[in-house]
């Protein structure tokens, strides 16, 4: 499989920015996502890199070679969309053999990459079937079966699981993950669905409003977030946040009273960082990281509602004008009102009042 390199990309429609400078390295056989709102520029991109859209400034480049304004059939890409686009009076077999044979393709040559291709994606029994009598699931996979067949350098995928309800996600999430390993292939996954990226991707490219936020591993980006906006939309639920004043700062760390919560404070080393008293931070936790009373830093909360997930409790709870998300191993946590949780230290992320990760 092929590279890709983006190198100071930008997009512009009239004077509006869209693609606001992207720089990007895709490795071979690589599964990077791009994930963000909507709005964020990441459908724009990768129709970019497909060649649906023009490229205002920056260089595109597909296995070294300069792509800006190479037509899209001759980049060697392969494009699933989020609609299936599959010719309802064709068979399986005919919708994934079509673009082989507007290629010219011999009848036997197209056989047996339709036939190879529907081993991979276990479409054999439904090949002689019309679309309207298969699943959401199934047309699915016929519109990956016709990317397949024609062998690209790079897949890119633009949401292609958005139409399909809850239960079929899940299925098709492990479908691709498998696909990818057995083709070992180069693939581009746009999404707005944060699991879908933490699930699927070697590699989760954030974007927001046109720029790149961050880009990392999945535990990568849940763990170390570079930001207020990374930190909170990676993770479900979602990243804990509590308004902090700083109220003593030396030895290498910082002192922070939690100005909703009595001013409680908590101490953070905080590295190289340079922190004024009187400056305002915000307090990153996540659910999960949550302690007991008594086992640091102490805040009472009233209890909104929990929800019971079998091994897993989540309580949603509020104190100071602060809503937070609690996550609890107990089965049963019975009927309450209130309840007190301690923040670690070592937990906790902090984040100056630009939203800027301090370490």
């Amino acid at each position: 499989m092929t590279s890709l390199s983006l190198k100071g990309i930008r997009k512009s429609y009239g004077q509006l920015p869209v693609i606001k400078g992207v720089d990007l390295t895709v490795d071979s056989r690589e599964f990077v996502v791009f994930v963000g709102p909507s709005g964020c520029g990441k459908s724009t991109l990768l129709r970019m890199i497909a060649g649906l859209e023009s490229i205002t400034a920056g260089d595109l480049e597909i296995g070294g070679k300069r792509m800006n304004d190479v037509d899209p059939s001759k980049r060697g890409i392969a494009m699933v969309f989020q609609s299936y686009a599959l010719y309802p009076h064709m068979s399986v077999r005919d919708n994934m053999g079509f673009a082989l044979r507007f290629a010219g393709k011999p009848k036997d040559e197209i056989a047996r990459q339709v036939n190879e291709a529907a081993r991979i994606l276990e479409l054999g029994p439904l090949l002689d079937r019309l679309p309207a009598q298969l699943s959401g699931g199934q047309r699915q996979r016929v519109a990956i079966g016709r990317a397949i067949v024609r062998h690209p350098d790079v897949f890119l995928f633009d949401e292609p699981l958005s139409n399909l309800d809850a239960e079929l996600r899940v299925h098709m999430r492990i479908e691709l993950a498998r696909l990818h390993r057995e083709l070992q292939a180069t693939i581009i996954y746009v999404t707005h669905d944060q699991v879908e990226a933490m699930t699927l991707a070697d590699k989760i490219v954030v974007l927001r409003e046109g720029e790149v936020s961050q880009v990392g591993t999945p535990l990568q980006l849940y763990d170390d977030p570079d930001n207020l906006f990374v930190a909170g939309f990676i993770g479900s639920p979602k990243m804990n946040f509590l308004s902090g004043e700083v109220v003593d700062t030396g030895a290498g760390a910082a002192t922070i009273a939690l100005v909703n919560h009595g001013g409680v404070r908590l101490t953070k080393p905080l590295g190289g960082q340079l922190l004024q008293k009187g400056e305002m931070v915000t307090i990153g936790i996540r659910p999960e990281h949550f302690g007991v009373a008594g086992q640091g830093t102490d805040i009472a909360l009233a209890v909104d509602v929990a929800e019971h997930l079998g091994s897993t409790t989540y309580v949603y709870a509020h104190g100071g004008g602060e809503r937070l998300i609690i996550q609890r191993e107990e089965r049963h946590m019975g009927d309450t009102d209130a309840i007190a949780v301690s923040i670690p230290p070592e937990a906790a992320l902090l984040f100056d009042s630009a939203g800027k990760r301090l370490r």
